[in-house]
């Protein structure tokens, strides 16, 4: 299977290939062999990936994309936005300014908790939730400068992970989300149900599925998160309990003319079959095929 002629825009992410900047994630592949599968099932487009994985040099990226046919939608960054304001926005200016010299037009941006990984989730003050909210404006301004726009990602071990926390953040602040289908629905919150009260809102789109019960446990907080990745809680799309068709139509009938995601986070183990995840690709762009060829003409 690969990426249909449709009429959307279909893009790739190195996590789905297991890559993740979390330590001890699992077994990660060579750059080669990721880039090399993307083009293989016909995508012409992926995010970054974690920092360090690809290189950080413009001229570099764009000869090793390019190498294999691939555009830059953009990428994610997640920082500590509640605290030490400085170094967040130099993070930012530094992601920002290669996103843009490697034609990307996106900044994905997730408030990180300044721990590893996404287990613990210390409280804010209300102070420090303030100062998250300038900090992402900020950013916002840095990426604008760089001809980038910058979305807000509802992430699991985050600080906008829940749905009372999504909800809030839409209320102060005034940037678009990236709705990711499975990190919104593990933090409790329906993702086509968010994005009917918002459509306004919509700036980008993660398509994820996930399997219901391992995401209760995970928000019960039962089965720590890296765990649940690991027991298989990301399934290929039509596999698991998000109703995927739902959003794609939902958000391709408000207008949403950017880019689908496929984005199904993958922690490789040290006896998981290297073609794992090009097959679970494949699985999801079949899926994601049949649903397209089912909306609505366009007016």
């Amino acid at each position: 299977m690969t990426v249909p002629t449709s009429r959307i825009r279909i893009a790739a992410a190195p996590i789905s290939w297991g890559v993740c900047e979390v330590p001890d994630w699992g077994r990660v592949l060579g750059a080669g062999t990721v880039l090399g599968e993307m083009a293989e099932l016909g995508m012409r487009a992926t995010e970054l990936g974690p920092p360090g994985y690809l290189p950080r040099e413009p001229a570099a990226l764009r000869a090793l994309l390019g190498g294999y046919g691939l555009g830059l939608v953009g990428g994610f960054l997640a920082v500590v936005l509640h605290e030490n304001l400085e170094a967040a926005l130099a993070e930012a200016e530094d992601s920002a300014a290669l996103f843009a010299a490697c034609g990307g037009d996106l900044l994905v941006l997730a408030a990180a908790t300044g721990l590893d990984g996404y287990e613990d989730r210390p409280k804010l003050s209300e102070a420090e939730w303030a100062t998250l909210i300038e900090t992402s404006g900020r950013i916002r301004e840095i990426a604008a400068r760089h001809g980038l726009r910058t979305v807000l990602h509802p992430h699991v071990g985050t600080h906008v992970e829940t749905e009372e926390e999504v909800e809030r953040f839409l209320a102060d602040s005034d940037l678009p989300l990236c709705l990711d289908t499975g990190h919104l629905l593990i933090g409790g919150t329906d993702p086509v149900a968010l994005a009917e009260r918002h459509p306004e809102r919509i700036g980008h789109l993660h398509l994820k599925d996930v399997r219901g019960e391992l995401a209760e446990e995970v928000r019960a907080g039962s089965l720590p998160y890296a765990e649940a990745v690991g027991k298989g809680l990301y399934v290929p799309l039509g596999d698991g309990d998000v109703d995927i068709e739902a959003m794609v139509r939902f958000v391709h009938e408000a207008g949403y003319d950017g880019w689908y995601v496929l984005e199904q986070d993958t922690a490789l183990g040290e006896r998981s079959p290297e073609d794992l995840p090009k097959r679970d690709v494949a699985r999801s762009l079949a899926h994601l095929d049949g649903i397209v060829s089912r909306l609505p003409a366009a007016r």
